[in-house]
């Protein structure tokens, strides 16, 4: 749910703002002024979105916008100046004071609606990428193979799963947006790793059944690092994917995985499609431990593993578009 703060002198146009808001599922703070409104930014962290309006007391509109974009807020808050004033003047204005997007006056719930729908989505776009990206070059500073690594298993994830859409049984699930998502949040998979010692993480050479099993705490790490971001953020799509990829691309088809011994269509989607291209990387790239092996080799291994360690159907996708791998791969 949305937080949003209206900030309007008019009991009257405040209610109205409110009333819409409110039935379309936002949590709504108000102030009376601009100078209130901007206190209880600096109070209320869980709030992005201000609606304002241009003429007010003690602070107008545009004189509330440089001061939030002034103030170190740990958040970016998106603005949106309700204005009665004509001219394009106005609007150079108030864009120089850092608005976002102007509403003119009288109010259409129609087009408050829309403005509110492009915020959500410019907001959420910001939220995922700065999250992503920091999360991801958080994990990439403990393993220096980390970088190419995240880079050719997205590709092949991507791969599968828009190969997976063009099939009647995937074509409503697998999305262009839910590609898209498995795409920019794939990753984050190994985000849990940060938490293994460097003995473990860093050992050059085959890990002891003790060690192994240190390892596979990161599974579970990383879920429940990504469930206290998803907690602050419920409405986040990609941070429920990502921890739904980071939780289970460890499970097998059959049962036998970690860390919740999960099976079949128990696993999540993303996760079925993701244990493939993580697997397949890890055969073809050459390791402390092992050499990588060739194309075919682990072409055999995964067929191999149809309907045990993997999806038949994600086995499948692979075997369809297994140029794009043989292409792709550093052997």
């Amino acid at each position: 749910m949305m937080k949003v703060l209206v900030a309007e002198d008019d009991p009257v146009a405040l209610e109205v703002v409110r009333s819409i808001l409110e039935e379309h599922g936002c949590d709504v703070a108000s102030a009376s002024n601009g100078r209130q409104a901007l206190e209880m930014l600096r109070s209320l962290e869980d709030i992005s979105l201000v609606i304002s309006d241009w003429d007010m007391p003690e602070m107008t509109g545009p004189e509330l916008c440089q001061a939030i974009r002034k103030e170190n807020l740990p958040r970016y808050v998106y603005v949106i100046l309700l204005t009665a004033r004509q001219g394009t003047s106005h609007l150079v204005d108030g864009l120089k004071a850092g608005a976002d997007e102007f509403i003119s006056k009288p109010l259409s719930p129609e087009e408050l609606v829309v403005r509110l729908r492009t915020a959500e989505r410019i907001l959420a776009l910001e939220t995922r990428d700065l999250t992503i990206f920091a999360l991801a070059k958080l994990a990439e500073s403990r393993d220096p193979e980390t970088g190419q690594h995240l880079e050719r298993v997205r590709y092949y994830a991507r791969s599968l799963a828009s190969e997976m859409a063009t099939q009647p049984k995937f074509k409503n699930v697998l999305t262009q947006s839910v590609v898209t998502l498995i795409y920019q949040t794939s990753p984050l998979h190994d985000i849990g790793k940060v938490g293994i010692p460097d003995s473990v993480l860093l050992k050059p050479d085959r890990l002891d059944d003790i060690e192994f099993e240190i390892m596979k705490t990161h599974a579970r790490a990383g879920a429940e690092t990504l469930d206290k971001a998803l907690r602050m953020h419920p409405s986040a799509a990609f941070l429920r994917m990502a921890r739904d990829i980071a939780a289970s691309h460890h499970e097998r088809f059959d049962g036998q995985g970690y860390p919740d011994g999960l099976a079949g269509e128990q696993i999540p989607l993303a996760a079925r499609i993701f244990a493939l291209a993580d697997v397949y990387d890890a055969l073809v790239s050459k390791r402390v431990y092992k050499p990588g092996f060739t194309h075919d080799v682990a072409k055999k291994i995964i067929r191999d593993g149809r309907g045990t360690q993997f999806d038949p159907d994600v086995v499948d996708a692979f075997l369809r578009c297994e140029p794009q791998f043989r292409a792709s791969n550093p052997m």
